[in-house]
């Protein structure tokens, strides 16, 4: 059977990040691939030029959309197969409609590598703000305290806690994972979420505001959609029991800032942000200067292991395409008004 033609997209410093040698060689031997040789990023119009020839793309970041005129010209592509995150950019829901569909061309996201990272993250992130390990350090480094007995002392660590998240996210499910060793109860608030699934994850569905009323730690895995604007504002915040850890690694655009600011500010619970809107907050934005609030600048998606997955993922999904076997990372693009 002659091997797919591939189109890699990436930039050789976006290969160097994401493909380990060995899982780059097997891409290589495995497919006719013609790689770009650079560290520039196509534009629209060399994707439009060249597509004609090539059974499959693989993008990464920093890739452009796919026009209309190269799905025209792209009569032979198969699979589109993405070295990153999120897809969404990648294509409109005419262009989903009028052309991936009724081709059937497979499109694969390596989201569920990124989402081993954050996962990680926002795991670690509890058990930093409930142990006040920021605090503690800042004291000792900054003020010269060996233990400030003034600075109020969680009772509540992770173990045995009660979990909230909001959205049964790829990121979530790895959390919940991750959450097993602790002997932890999961809350999951999430509209799309079956029962089936919840009783598979182990986990218990319940109202938004259930979550924000019962749960010790609370982490956002929401997607940026419309729908989803500041769905996170002054009416959940102050269901917030006292010393509760709230997380967010998902979007900023999810949560009302200002009403998490008037919230916050009296320093009754605990705040990890890794993402915030906008990105970053303006230097004067009041969040910044709350001591009970500790900001990262978007960095929970980084990390070794998860970065080589992702080049994992897109050559075990172009191999499975090629023998007609289910997909890892394949997207449902009859849903793609939900993906982020």
């Amino acid at each position: 059977m002659a091997r797919l033609k591939i189109w890699y997209l990436p930039t050789v410093s976006h290969t160097r990040t994401v493909f380990s040698e060995e899982t780059y060689q097997r891409f290589l031997s495995n497919f006719d691939v013609t790689e770009n040789m650079t560290d520039h990023n196509y534009t629209t119009e060399v994707i439009e030029d060249g597509i004609a020839d090539f059974d499959g793309l693989v993008t990464g970041w920093g890739s452009p959309p796919i026009s209309k005129t190269a799905l025209q010209r792209a009569k032979r592509l198969k699979i589109v197969a993405h070295s990153a995150g999120s897809v969404k950019g990648f294509f409109t829901q005419d262009l989903i409609d009028r052309y991936l569909i009724p081709r059937d061309i497979c499109v694969v996201s390596a989201n569920g590598a990124i989402a081993l990272n954050v996962a990680e993250h926002t795991v670690g992130a509890m058990i930093m703000m409930s142990r006040r390990w920021m605090h503690h350090a800042l004291n000792v480094r900054e003020r010269g305290l060996w233990n400030d007995r003034s600075m109020p002392k969680s009772r509540q660590g992770l173990r045995g806690a009660m979990v909230g998240l909001i959205s049964a996210s790829t990121v979530a499910r790895e959390v919940i994972g991750l959450l097993q060793p602790f002997n932890v109860h999961i809350l999951v608030y999430d509209p799309y979420l079956s029962d089936w699934d919840a009783g598979r994850l182990g986990i218990e569905k319940t109202a938004l505001d259930e979550v924000f009323k019962q749960a010790d730690f609370v982490s956002l895995h929401v997607p940026k959609l419309p729908e989803t604007y500041h769905m996170i504002g002054a009416d959940q915040l102050r269901l917030l029991k006292d010393d509760t850890v709230f997380i967010n690694t998902s979007r900023g655009s999810v949560l009302d800032h200002d009403a998490l600011y008037q919230e916050a500010k009296s320093g009754r619970f605990q705040v990890q942000l890794d993402v915030t809107d906008p990105e970053p907050l303006p230097p004067e934005h009041p969040l910044r200067k709350l001591p009970n609030v500790v900001i990262t600048p978007h960095t929970s998606g980084t990390g070794a292991y998860g970065y080589s997955e992702i080049g994992n993922t897109v050559v075990h999904a172009l191999e499975q395409y090629f023998y007609n076997k289910p997909v890892p990372g394949r997207v449902d693009l009859t849903r793609w008004a939900q993906l982020a």
